[in-house]
C-alpha cells in the first residue's frame, strides 16, 4: 500500500523512535508498504517517522542511484557503485570514519528543497533485518550518506539540523508552507492542519 508521506511540522519526525521487537504487527507487510511507498515517492531511502511511525525502521535502496545513471552522469563523489537495498531495525550507529563531504539533501517530508550537508564517507551500523538477523556492517560513500540521513528520522533529527542557522532562517517561509500544505507533489503526502 502506498502510504502519505508526513510533512514537515508533524511532531513524529521530531521524536526520538522506539525500538521494536520481531514480534511487532505486521511487520513484513509494513516493510513492504515502506517500500512500495518509496518508489512512489521517488526515493531512495524511507524512515518509519515519515509514514506517520515511531519506530526504528528504515529502508534504503541507493542500487537504483547506480541503475539510473546515464552514461555521461557526473561520477558521485565517493561513489560506492552497485549500491545497496537494505531493512535497518533497531539501528545503532558504531563508528564514523573517513573523511566528511559535502552532498546536496533532499528529504521526502521537506519537498522541493535541497541543501548541501556534510556527513561522514564511512559508518559502521548495527541493525536487524526484516527477518531480525543481526548485522555488525560497514558502508562507505553515498550509501552510507543515505543511511545516515534515514538514521537522523529515527533520531528525531532532519536534515535541515546540518545546515546553518543563516540558511535555515532564509527556508523558514518555505518550510512554513511545507508544514500548511501550501505545495504541490507528486506523491501522497500528510499535511498538520
Amino acid at each position: 500500500m502506498n502510504l502519505p508521506i508526513v510533512a514537515y511540522g508533524n511532531p513524529v519526525l521530531r521524536k526520538i523512535s522506539n525500538s521494536i521487537s520481531a514480534n511487532y504487527p505486521d511487520l513484513l507487510k509494513l516493510i513492504d508498504d515502506m517500500w512500495e511507498t518509496m518508489y512512489a515517492s521517488n526515493g531512495v531511502g524511507l524512515a518509519a517517522p515519515q509514514i506517520n511511525k515511531d519506530i526504528r525502521l528504515f529502508v534504503v535502496d541507493t542500487e537504483q542511484i547506480f541503475r539510473n545513471m546515464e552514461e555521461d552522469d557526473e561520477e558521485i563523489e565517493y561513489s560506492d557503485a552497485p549500491g545497496l537495498k537494505q531493512v535497518f531495525i533497531n539501528a545503532q550507529i558504531k563508528e564514523l570514519a573517513g573523511e566528511k563531504w559535502i552532498y546536496k539533501e533532499g528529504c521526502l517530508s521537506i519537498p522541493k528543497i535541497r541543501e548541501d550537508v556534510n556527513r561522514n564517507a564511512i559508518v559502521t551500523m548495527e541493525y536487524f533485518d526484516e527477518n531480525f538477523q543481526q548485522h555488525m556492517r560497514t558502508f562507505h560513500g553515498i550509501s552510507a550518506r543515505v543511511i545516515l540521513h534515514e538514521y537522523d528520522h529515527i533520531e528525531g533529527k532532519l536534515f535541515i539540523d546540518h545546515i546553518s542557522l543563516l540558511k535555515r532562517k532564509l527556508l523558514k517561509r518555505k518550510l512554513e508552507d511545507i508544514s500548511k500544505g501550501n505545495i504541490k507533489v507528486d506523491y501522497k503526502m500528510l499535511f498538520q492542519r
